[in-house]
């Protein structure tokens, strides 16, 4: 089948849904079933929705369809001297960009240089009624009034069915060093935050309880004086390294406990809770591993500025993401109903309202 038929029959599906309110449940390639609730109802399938749309190496702008895999989409980047900037987590052999952008993940480069939704140009969605809606475009500069396409990233599809996704690329590093140096946890921290307020081409930095990892990319001349500035031992194989870290094959990973992702001040000091943690994104995400039930992640990320969410395993029948005040649920109810009046698309997946 065509991939306008694809979509023609996306439209149908779901428009047909809508009529007898029958909730859908929009899957991919399962990698990231595991994110948020459990869905509401009977299963779409995305991933027959495949390939690129637009690409324009010297504008660096793509345009790919949802059910596109996020590997081959690199590939293509890379054989360019591009990549997607946010460095996404695939989770899976099969991830597609659809998932990755309805989930809204980014990787190790997200502080340095933008999470999902800050390359998000403009996507065409199905609403909750069937109808094929496009926001945003193929420039940076196409917006007037609300962002929509970029709404959409980590809205986990609760919002609309995403059919493409027009993003801003940008080239490869010429060069990649990572540099090791053992600190404590109090003093990597203040290092992280202390480096980044410099004017140094920092693109990763992670701390495992032992060793702080800092990433530096760019000009092999930039990354080089970069290097003496801030000291330690160059790691090998520092890419493989980076992959663990980003799909989550670090050994610290390699448990059946709980896993949190809290995503705090980057400043905040060593958090005090009964369990191992690993700290990423130069301190503003700390991932942690619980071993009392009764400690309130929620609460303690929002004494912080920040909010915790369940991101693996554990309880997930109740609320795995940071609750909302009551005035901002009901923008999200008021935008649900703005987009799906009647309610079908991923129901209860980001929260049981939702």
């Amino acid at each position: 089948m065509k991939d306008a038929d694809i979509g023609s029959q996306l439209e149908q599906t779901i428009a047909e849904a809508a009529e007898v309110e029958q909730s859908l449940q929009l899957v991919g390639s399962g990698s990231k079933q595991f994110l948020g609730r459990q869905a509401i109802g009977k299963p779409l399938a995305m991933t027959a929705h495949q390939g690129v749309v637009n690409y324009e190496p010297r504008e660096l702008v793509i345009t790919v369809r949802s059910g596109t895999p996020l590997a081959e989409l690199e590939t293509l980047l890379a054989a360019e001297g591009q990549m997607l900037p946010f460095e996404p987590p695939h989770f899976g052999d099969q991830a597609t960009l659809g998932g990755t952008i309805a989930c809204g993940l980014s990787g190790p480069r997200r502080p340095y240089l933008g999470a999902a939704r800050d390359f998000v140009l403009g996507t065409t969605v199905i609403n909750g009624l069937g109808r094929r809606l496009r926001f945003g475009g193929e420039v940076m500069k196409n917006v007037a009034g609300y962002d929509v396409s970029r709404m959409m990233v980590g809205a986990m599809g609760t919002l609309g069915v995403i059919l493409d996704v027009s993003m801003k690329v940008l080239p490869l590093p010429e060069s990649d060093v990572t540099l090791v140096q053992e600190l404590s946890e109090g003093k990597a921290i203040a290092l992280m935050n202390q480096l980044a307020g410099r004017p140094l081409p920092l693109s990763a930095a992670s701390y495992d309880g032992l060793n702080l990892y800092l990433r530096l990319s760019g000009s092999e001349q930039g990354v080089k004086a970069a290097c003496s500035q801030v000291g330690g031992e160059q790691l090998p194989d520092d890419a493989a390294f980076w992959t663990k870290v980003r799909e989550h094959q670090h050994p610290f990973f390699k448990t059946d406990k709980p896993l949190w992702r809290l995503s705090i001040s980057a400043a905040s000091p060593p958090l005090d809770l009964p369990g191992k943690q690993l700290i990423d994104w130069g301190g503003a995400q700390r991932w942690f591993l619980a071993e009392d039930p009764e400690v309130d992640l929620h609460a303690i990320a929002a004494s912080r500025g920040g909010h915790a969410q369940l991101f693996r395993g554990g309880d997930r029948t109740g609320e795995v993401t940071q609750p909302l005040s009551d005035g901002l649920m009901l923008i999200h109810q008021q935008l649900k109903q703005a987009f799906d009046p009647k309610g079908i698309l991923n129901l209860g997946r980001l929260y049981r309202k939702l």
